[in-house]
Order: structure tokens, then C-alpha cells, then sequence
């Protein structure tokens, strides 16, 4: 086989298996999207329900990456709490699973307390987000529109271009083109959202919702960094063409915690900035 031959053979091998790559992400969005945008829309008890099973599935997963296996109940009784004892819970579980890990050789326990936070705090964050009425529900569903149009830009973007790698020691598939395809998609979900919502003027919420692209990248290059530094694909099988809850969600884990502080600071929804 000649060398042009056999290049036409790896760019039909490439293709289909992108192809194949990106089919189940397609199904499985389309069939677990529904879920938290109903749990948003009709609130208490299902937000609430939805997030701590959430959190405990994910508190799972990140356990079984460090080998440590299980610390869900700590996001479960966290999430249901207000917000100061809920933070303050979620650092004492992160302390306690430290202190656990410290007696077993075979844990890293630095690793094992820092995933307590990284799972749990966002968990807590959007509950006390979803407490802003009207403009609460409609912040959690612009941002998990922000989150999936910055994951579908940057994989499309990313895949057609190429070009120079974002982080290629975290995450060799990852480039500069998917980054600002990201962050493209996502100011379009941010001016979507000023014309749904009537919100004048159009500049900041745009400009933020660009900028939640960028921290949604850097949360995924962070879970990245941590299945490379225990030398696995995935945080586990649970969901076809993504891996774990955790690889669906690393980016919201770190976006969320972002617009609650900005939420916290301004003292109104992000959405309401002028």
C-alpha cells in the first residue's frame, strides 16, 4: 500500500471513529437532558433529590478513582442543609475523608479531600442558587445551556480545526480552536438569553457566559489531570460515549461555585446585571 493510500485509510478510520465517539454523547444527552432541566423547573423536592444523588453518584465515582470507594453521604446530607452549615459540613467531610485516607498506604489523601470539595460544594452552590425564585430557575437553565453549548463548540470546533493543543500534558485532544469555539457557542447561549428574558443591556451576561466557557474548560482539563495522574479513561461506565457522571459534569463542578460567588458579591442574579 502505497503512503497516500494508506493516509486516505487512516483519515476513513479517524472519521468513523469520531463518528462512533460522537453518536452515544448524542444519545445520552438527548436522554439525560430532560431530567435536571424538569428537576430545575419544578424545584423542591426534585432539585434537591436529583442534586444529592448527583453529588453521591459523583462522590462515588471520584473515590473509586482514588481508591478510597465511597464518601457520597457527605454530599447527600450537605446538599440538603442551608448554605452556611452546608459549607460547613462539606469542609468537615472533606477533613474527615482526609484524616480516613491518611491510615490507608494505598490512598492519596490530598486527592481523596480535595474531590469532598470539588463534588460537593457546586452541589451546594446551585441549591442556594435555585432559592432565587423565578430568576434562580432561570439561572440554573441558562447555565447548564452555557455548559453544553461550550462542551458541543469546543468538540465540534475543535475536531474540524485542530490546530496547536490547549494542554496537551492534561489532555492531548483538547485545542485553542475548541477553547474559542467553546467560548463562541457560549456567548450565543448568552445572547439567546438576553432576547428570551428581555435583558437590557445585552453586553455583560454575553461577555460572562463567554467567560463561563472559559472556567467550563479549565474544570475539565482539571478532572483531566487527575484520570491521568491515576492512569485511567474514565471515572467510570455509567454513561455510553461520556464515562462517569463526574465526565459529564467536571465542567459545571466548575463553573457553578464561579456564579455563585459573583452572585454572592453583586447581591442579585447574574442575569439581572446591568
Amino acid at each position: 500500500m502505497n503512503s497516500a493510500a494508506a493516509n486516505a485509510d487512516t483519515v476513513r478510520r479517524l472519521a468513523r471513529a469520531e463518528h462512533g465517539s460522537l453518536r452515544p454523547r448524542v444519545l445520552s444527552a438527548i436522554t439525560l437532558a430532560p431530567l435536571p432541566i424538569a428537576a430545575i423547573w419544578f424545584g423542591s423536592p426534585w432539585l434537591p433529590l436529583l442534586t444529592a444523588l448527583a453529588g453521591a453518584v459523583m462522590a462515588w465515582e471520584w473515590g473509586r478513582l482514588c481508591r478510597l470507594g465511597r464518601f457520597g453521604a457527605t454530599i447527600a446530607t450537605a446538599t440538603l442543609t442551608t448554605l452556611g452549615s452546608a459549607v460547613g459540613f462539606a469542609l468537615l467531610g472533606a477533613a474527615i475523608v482526609f484524616w480516613s485516607a491518611r491510615r490507608r498506604p494505598d490512598l492519596h489523601p490530598e486527592w481523596t479531600a480535595f474531590g469532598a470539595l470539588w463534588v460537593t460544594l457546586p452541589c451546594i452552590c446551585l441549591l442556594w442558587l435555585a432559592r432565587g425564585g423565578p430568576n434562580g430557575r432561570a439561572t440554573l437553565l441558562w447555565l447548564l445551556a452555557v455548559v453544553w453549548a461550550t462542551d458541543i463548540g469546543a468538540y465540534v470546533i475543535g475536531r474540524t480545526l485542530g490546530g496547536p493543543r490547549l494542554a496537551p500534558r492534561w489532555s492531548p485532544r483538547k485545542t485553542w480552536a475548541g477553547l474559542a469555539g467553546g467560548a463562541a457557542c457560549a456567548a450565543l447561549v448568552g445572547w439567546t438569553t438576553v432576547l428570551w428574558l428581555g435583558i437590557s443591556p445585552a453586553l455583560p451576561l454575553v461577555l460572562l457566559s463567554a467567560g463561563l466557557a472559559i472556567v467550563e474548560q479549565f474544570g475539565d482539563l482539571a478532572e483531566s489531570l487527575a484520570k491521568r495522574r491515576f492512569g485511567v479513561k474514565d471515572s467510570s461506565g455509567l454513561i455510553p460515549g461520556h464515562g462517569g457522571l463526574l465526565d459529564r459534569l467536571d465542567g459545571l463542578l466548575a463553573v457553578i461555585p464561579v456564579v455563585a460567588l459573583l452572585t454572592l458579591i453583586a447581591g442579585r442574579s447574574v442575569i439581572a446585571w446591568q
